[in-house]
């Protein structure tokens, strides 16, 4: 006797839900490869739109960049050409006018001071009835260049402003005058700036200053610092610095002078602020790259006083 089959099994509700979501599924999932890829698609198509644009500005800046630095060249030959012709050798109104031109156009990466200096000798050994004019647009630009340099300086560094009492000066000899120290705190460091006037020489308005700085409190393997020059209206301070320890610079320039008293503005600012002329040295280098990694073992101490380039 045969047996009777057995019952198929009740679907419960489970395998309904199943039954209707399985094809559903396969759709949600097609769909979510779908938006997965066009998103994707989105995100590569504007990550290549913003590369083009950055590549075409960077194109653009570059293309700037060379057309001005062409420009720039061909009015400096043109200048320099005109300054030492032999047909201007007298004309001084002409020289001027070339000297500012020089100053106001490329006044951050030429060290002027030599041309100033020596059309100021010209203009006070000529016989030219306004030459008293003369040497005062010569004073006056050298005056707003340095006076446009350090409100730059003052942006990235620190300065101060002190005041010289010139007859205090002649009295005291060859001992000069010491002037109040000043603490200057430039990228996390505190350096003592010390200056001591020794002379003056007021026909050419000029003072012989020494400038001393103290290292940062607590550093043994860094030096002092020390420098005598000569400050007047033609130093600029982009130009005419002290480089410090960590490729700090510092400027003295002269901001007024009168019979009685000069003032002097000294700026500390970082290195990257000098003139394009400029360079960072090997072991300013070095030292930042210690710097920004600890577990280098740090320099061997070094002498502790140094007299600085300028």
């Amino acid at each position: 006797m045969a047996e009777a089959p057995a019952p198929k099994p009740k679907k419960d509700t489970w395998d309904k839900v199943g039954v209707f979501f399985h094809p559903l599924g396969g759709l949600l999932t097609a769909m979510s490869v779908a938006y997965v890829g066009m998103r994707g698609s989105q995100v590569i198509e504007r990550r290549q739109s913003e590369d083009t644009r950055a590549r075409l500005y960077s194109e653009l800046m570059s293309r700037r960049e060379e057309a001005e630095t062409s420009l720039r060249k061909d009015m400096l030959t043109s200048i320099i050409s005109n300054f030492f012709a032999p047909a201007s050798a007298n004309d001084l109104d002409s020289k001027v006018l070339n000297l500012e031109l020089l100053a106001y156009n490329f006044h951050d990466s030429l060290d002027l001071r030599p041309l100033f200096l020596d059309l100021q000798r010209r203009v006070r050994r000529s016989s030219e009835p306004d030459k008293h004019e003369l040497s005062g647009r010569i004073e006056n630009v050298a005056r707003e260049i340095a006076a446009k340099q350090l409100f730059s300086l003052e942006g990235h560094g620190k300065s101060f402003r002190r005041s010289l009492d010139i007859e205090e000066l002649d009295k005291a000899g060859k001992a000069g005058v010491v002037l109040e120290p000043e603490p200057v705190t430039i990228n996390g460091s505190t350096f003592e700036i010390n200056l001591r006037v020794l002379s003056v020489s007021k026909p050419d308005k000029r003072l012989v200053v020494r400038l001393t700085v103290k290292a940062p409190e607590g550093s043994t393997d860094l030096p002092d610092t020390r420098a005598t020059f000569d400050v007047g209206f033609f130093d600029f301070p982009m130009i005419d610095n002290t480089r410090l320890a960590k490729d700090i610079r510092c400027a003295v320039t002269l901001s007024n002078y009168s019979e009685f008293a000069a003032d002097l503005t000294t700026v500390c600012f970082p290195g990257e602020y000098a003139s394009l002329k400029e360079r960072p040295y090997y072991d300013d280098i070095l030292q930042t790259l210690r710097t920004s990694t600890p577990e280098e073992e740090a320099p061997p101490a070094g002498s502790k006083t140094y007299v600085a380039p300028r």
